[in-house]
């Protein structure tokens, strides 16, 4: 007989039931994944045939900007709309864009069409794990993680490399091609398992505004942090504006979540202190995994001496590392009663591992660093379920869009800002010589390089110990065993 289930709560799914639902948002998921990493080692080849280096940055930039600024407004679509209209949109529209982004006939068209991919494939991942959320209980939920890990491991892995060569021994368009098939099954799939899952959303107004506010806010950040130190300098007028006129927008935005009837982020989320501490220990945590991924190919060739193809192959254990300790606190989540202690000990270590690269930043031989490497990721690692978990386990049903994709909002904006921390510290040491299209990488002044980079490792142990003293001040509430529209009891922000 099937497990009995409190009235007004939808019937519990078998695991086979959770497990096709999972298997059908991967794909959705994959479609975002492997774009952020698949493009990257097209990008000399694009160049070279469209024939402009200089605005070639913009490729990255667009989508990065569109993709971190529409999160949060696709987290309360999904609240206000309901998952299903709001994932399938954001499957065609990127769809759409790798459509336009095929057929660029400039740099500046593919710029402009990446920037309407990301307008799709910022939501994808964020509605993947509200969804998920929808149909795995908390106490269950962390178990599931290996299938999401799986789709980052294996596009981390494999994109670099399917990227390099399509465009060696094809033509670079083929891969914004390639999203059309794997769109249209993403949408057959998606559409088939959001049909048959029950409504949690409420119908309520848009905060246009808000939105507005955000998006301004948000691309005017990140432009200032991908030029600041590469296209122009950081004290330059430019930058300047660019800063301050964030900051402006900030404070309208702040003001607006304060006075709006319904804000874009609802209020509930900014005063439950579970909440709040998890997206600042996730924040801390995952921006200081993606400096590393940036800066240690870096540091592996110019301080470590390692040519581009072995620095790549020493990135393994790093990329590694993080993917096997979210499956582990994942597993580990679903059998202990007290699921923070794993991450916690793991957030300890890691604060270790970069401490002793920081002190340690020349002379240890290859696998010593590729062990600290390994270490400090796994540790990192480890928080990652666990803090996607703890953060939708303290939110009412209709509001799991919200709280997750502002979760990962603030992940992405914090890893921009960690990765333009590192890059202003590096680049005092002179490691890059010009500017645009003919920056190069220099070890002129090796003393100067490796001090630069142990004040990266410095820096990366001290975020990552922010994370650990944002994760243990988080209160441990106990995990729902069923998947409920009934309020959860969270402390307020100032409890």
């Amino acid at each position: 007989m099937p497990p009995s289930h409190p009235a007004g709560d939808p019937p519990p799914k078998t695991h086979r039931e959770i497990r096709s639902t999972i298997f059908g948002l991967m794909m959705a998921m994959m479609l975002a994944a492997l774009d952020q990493t698949i493009v990257a080692t097209a990008m000399p080849t694009i160049g070279r045939d469209l024939g402009d280096f200089q605005n070639l940055p913009w490729v990255i930039t667009a989508y990065l900007i569109a993709a971190t600024a529409v999160v949060p407004l696709y987290g309360r679509l999904a609240d206000t709309h309901g998952r299903h209209i709001t994932m399938l949109s954001a499957i065609v529209i990127f769809v759409a864009g790798s459509v336009a982004s095929a057929m660029a006939p400039s740099v500046a068209a593919l710029a402009v069409a990446r920037a309407i991919q990301g307008l799709g494939g910022g939501g994808l991942v964020a509605l993947a794990q509200t969804i998920i959320a929808d149909v795995v209980p908390p106490k269950e939920r962390g178990r599931y993680q290996v299938y999401i890990a799986s789709v980052f491991a294996a596009s981390g892995v494999a994109g670099p490399v399917l990227g390099g060569l399509i465009a060696q021994h094809l033509h670079w368009s083929v891969i914004f091609w390639l999203n059309i098939p794997c769109g249209a099954a993403a949408l057959f799939m998606t559409n088939s398992v959001l049909k048959k899952m029950p409504r949690v959303h409420r119908r309520r107004r848009m905060d246009f505004a808000g939105a507005g506010l955000m998006v301004a806010a948000t691309t005017t950040l990140l432009l200032a942090l991908n030029w600041g130190g590469v296209r122009m300098p950081w004290s330059s007028p430019v930058i300047m504006a660019l800063l301050v006129t964030s900051a402006m927008i900030w404070l309208l935005f702040i003001a607006r979540i304060r006075t709006a009837d319904e804000p874009l982020i609802p209020s509930e989320l900014l005063r439950n202190s579970v909440v709040m501490l998890g997206i600042t220990s996730a924040g801390f945590g995952m921006g200081t995994f993606m400096g590393l991924t940036f800066f240690v190919p870096i540091y592996l060739e110019l301080v470590v001496g390692l040519s581009a193809s072995q620095s790549g192959l020493a990135l393994i254990p790093l990329l590694v590392g993080t993917v096997t300790g979210a499956i582990t606190s994942g597993n580990v989540m679903a059998r202990v009663r007290h699921y923070k202690r794993l991450p916690m000990v793991g957030l300890a270590i890691s604060t270790s591992a970069l401490a002793t690269l920081a002190l340690f930043p020349q002379g240890l031989p290859l696998w010593g660093l590729e062990i600290l490497f390994a270490v400090a990721s796994f540790g990192v690692g480890t928080s990652f379920p666990v803090t996607t978990v703890c953060i939708q386990n303290a939110v009412q049903m209709h509001m799991m869009g919200s709280a997750t994709a502002t979760m990962h909002f603030f992940r992405q904006l914090s890893g921009a800002l960690v990765i333009a921390g590192f890059g202003a510290i590096v680049l005092g040491s002179g490691v890059v010589a010009g500017r645009g299209a003919g920056t190069v990488l220099s070890a002129a002044n090796s003393a100067t390089l490796v001090a630069s980079f142990q004040w990266v490792f410095l820096a990366a142990a001290m975020g990552v110990s922010t994370a650990l003293c944002a994760f243990v001040m988080m209160r441990e509430l106990p995990l729902r065993d069923r998947v409920s529209t009934a309020p959860v009891t969270a402390p307020a922000a100032g409890d």
